[in-house]
């Protein structure tokens, strides 16, 4: 994937897990919300800055510092950001985390027995809060930013016992398409759930027009993107945050 490519692909993202605040620092885009998701409470170090580095960074810790929030960082590998400027973060005291997976995949699929919506339900809202280990102000935030995204967009659950154990939702721009918030409750995991959340969403998606597909996993989280590469999608390329 090219610079120009990846930097298209990560304004999709974004406007696919939409922040309550934005703001630029030329390159770096800044997104904050209530704290909790990564993606919506980091400054994105794409590009280079307007100023200094270590001018932007003060602007940056001010700004959010005005949310009550701390600066974070998020780096690309691939993006066209100043060089060293891992380096530079590490001299300012932050550290690495969350290594992460942008994996791009087909379109298209089946729907077997998934209920989809056009807005966050109670029963997917339900499911969404138990696979979050019933951390409300993790949920509400995530919630909050799904009620953000732009249609076309589709919520999926999977039912048993009149409660959903699996979701996951799609969010499609142009001729990309996002799966975001893929969550199994822990007993009904290695079922097959997901894939069938991700074929449901991905066949709605290839509907709409959308022509390729991506998402975002935990370079940890092994199962999953074992599951995602069964599905057809490969790594295109990684990201971390970095915070104090």
């Amino acid at each position: 994937m090219t610079p120009d490519d990846l930097l298209a692909l990560e304004d999709v993202s974004a406007r696919a897990w939409p922040a309550l605040h934005t703001a630029r620092v030329g390159g770096w885009r800044l997104n904050a919300s209530t704290g909790h998701t990564g993606r919506a409470n980091t400054c994105w170090a794409l590009e280079a800055p307007d100023r200094p580095l270590d001018q932007a960074l003060a602007w940056v810790e001010s700004w959010y510092a005005g949310y009550g929030l701390p600066a974070k960082f998020k780096t690309v590998d691939g993006a066209p950001h100043p060089t060293g400027i891992e380096d530079f973060l590490r001299a300012g005291g932050f550290s690495p985390n969350t290594e992460t997976k942008v994996m791009t995949g087909p379109v298209g699929g089946g729907n077997d027995g998934v209920l989809l919506e056009d807005a966050p339900g109670e029963v997917f809202q339900s499911g969404l809060f138990e696979t979050l280990y019933r951390d409300m102000a993790d949920a509400e935030e995530r919630l909050a930013t799904l009620r953000r995204i732009a249609p076309p967009v589709r919520f999926a659950r999977i039912e048993a016992g009149g409660r959903a154990v699996a979701v996951g939702a799609v969010a499609v721009d142009g001729d990309w398409a996002g799966v975001s918030v893929m969550r199994t409750s822990p007993d009904f995991r290695r079922r097959g759930l997901a894939a069938r959340i991700v074929s449901a969403l991905l066949d709605f998606a290839q509907a709409q027009g959308a022509t390729r597909s991506y998402l975002q996993v935990e370079a940890k989280n092994e199962t999953a993107v074992a599951l995602y590469e069964k599905l057809g999608f490969t790594t295109a390329y990684q990201y971390r945050y970095w915070a104090r």
